[in-house]
Formats: C-alpha cells, sequence, structure tokens
C-alpha cells in the first residue's frame, strides 16, 4: 500500500507543477499589470482625456510592480488579472465612435510598432470576458503606414452570447466579413493566437482550434502592430455599462 501511494504522488508531481505554472495562480494579485506583464512592449490608450485625443500611457510608466494602474486599467487583487474596463461613454479617438482601454503594441526603443506582413507574427492570451454589454474586442491586427487607412486588418470580438467572432476586413477601404470562431459562456477563461504568416495567410487558433483566412492583396502595402485589451463595440450616456476584460497572458512574438 505504502508504494502505491508514492507512485501515486510521484505520477502527481507533474499535473501539480502544470497547474502552478498558469498565469492565473503565477500572478501576484498585490502589485500593478506591470509586476505581472512584460509592458515593454505595450502603450496603453484609455476611455479619458479631451474629445478626439484619449490618454495614453507609455511603456515605460507601464513596466514594474509599481507601474500604473488605476480604474480602467488594473490587477484584479482576487486573481492577478490584467484587467481592462471600457464603459459605454468615454474619451474616444476621431475614427471610433467607441471607448477603449487597450494596449497598443510599441518596439522596446519606445518606438511604435511597424512591421511588414512577410514573416511571422503571433499574439497569444489567455482571458476571460467579465462583463459585456453586447460585443467587446479584445485582439486586432492593425493597420500602420503604407496608405491612408485607419482600418483593422482583423479584429477578434467576443460577444454577449458567448460567441467569439473573428472580423476581416475586405479591404482597407472598409467592409468587414464575421466569422464565428468559437463559444465561450461569459466569465469562463479561454485562450487565442492570432497569427500572421507568409506574408499572406491569418491563422486563428481559439481553444485549441485553428482556422486559416487569406489576406487580400490590397493590404501586402501597409505594416502592421497588434492591439489587445477591451475595446467596446457599444455607446450609450453610461459610465456603469461596457466591457470589462481579464487577462492572465499576453505574449507577442515575431520570426
Amino acid at each position: 500500500m505504502m508504494r502505491v501511494r508514492a507512485l501515486l504522488a510521484l505520477l502527481a508531481i507533474p499535473a501539480l507543477a502544470a497547474a502552478t505554472a498558469s498565469p492565473a495562480l503565477a500572478a501576484d494579485p498585490s502589485v500593478a499589470p506591470g509586476g505581472n506583464f512584460d509592458l515593454s512592449v505595450w502603450q496603453l490608450q484609455e476611455p479619458v482625456g479631451s474629445p478626439g485625443s484619449p490618454t495614453t500611457i507609455s511603456s515605460s510608466r507601464l513596466q514594474g510592480p509599481n507601474g500604473f494602474q488605476d480604474s480602467y486599467f488594473y490587477t484584479d487583487t482576487r486573481d492577478g488579472a490584467m484587467t481592462f474596463w471600457a464603459p459605454e461613454k468615454g474619451v474616444t479617438t476621431p475614427n471610433s465612435n467607441y471607448a477603449r482601454s487597450e494596449l497598443r503594441e510599441m518596439n522596446r526603443d519606445g518606438s511604435a510598432a511597424n512591421w511588414s506582413l512577410s514573416g511571422s507574427h503571433k499574439l497569444s492570451a489567455t482571458l476571460r470576458v467579465v462583463s459585456v454589454t453586447s460585443n467587446v474586442c479584445v485582439g486586432q491586427v492593425h493597420l500602420g503606414t503604407g496608405g491612408s487607412s485607419t482600418k483593422p486588418l482583423l479584429e477578434l470580438y467576443y460577444r454577449a452570447s458567448g460567441d467569439i467572432v473573428l472580423g476581416t476586413e475586405n479591404s482597407p477601404d472598409g467592409g468587414q466579413t464575421a466569422h464565428t470562431v468559437g463559444h465561450v459562456s461569459i466569465g469562463k477563461t479561454w485562450t487565442y493566437t492570432i497569427g500572421i504568416s507568409g506574408g499572406n495567410t491569418i491563422d486563428l487558433t481559439v481553444n485549441g482550434s485553428t482556422t486559416h483566412y487569406g489576406i487580400p492583396s490590397s493590404f501586402k502595402p501597409y505594416k502592421q502592430y497588434f492591439k489587445a485589451g477591451s475595446y467596446n463595440q457599444s455607446s450609450s450616456d453610461s459610465t456603469t455599462k461596457g466591457a470589462r476584460v481579464a487577462f492572465y497572458g499576453l505574449k507577442v512574438t515575431h520570426g
């Protein structure tokens, strides 16, 4: 009996190690998001500021356990999640009617990320949508330099129904095609990886299931960058309704 118990204990060790390595359990709930996440490659935009000019927080201010946090971007003291809150009423960019609390990809030298479609680029996240009025964008590949368009290449949405939907832009001039790629109940944790490969393919993985989409040639002149957080997709005069999104993992890789 003692040998059986010892064997069972040994077999349990890898499972325990895997569990304790999960971002939610590894995160320190007593520090700012920069104490748990590498924010050296991100800049934060918040739903406050002056009309048409939302407040941005530089990566240098976000980094470290004593980095920036407030009511729109903070560490959840219960589980260490990096949490984004975007109310329906808030300051927006000139090209959007919706408020956001969202990270914008930067280079480590502080300049704005602006990479070519060629090569391999990935944004991976573990998250849960805590609350949403109707629809929230939790990840983007956005157009950078190369033309006059201010559109995204793609947006990943979570809808109040629980559906996860990928919106792929038809051209830099606009028009979006929606693809339902999964379903997760509100408040449940899920994962995504948004990948760009070979200059012409979007590789999206949601909870381990991967789908592929072609990139129209009209996007080829444009550089790109990643965005992640809570980009609310509804507006009203309410400051209490909106979208709250908690991230337990967030990573960018380029190759």
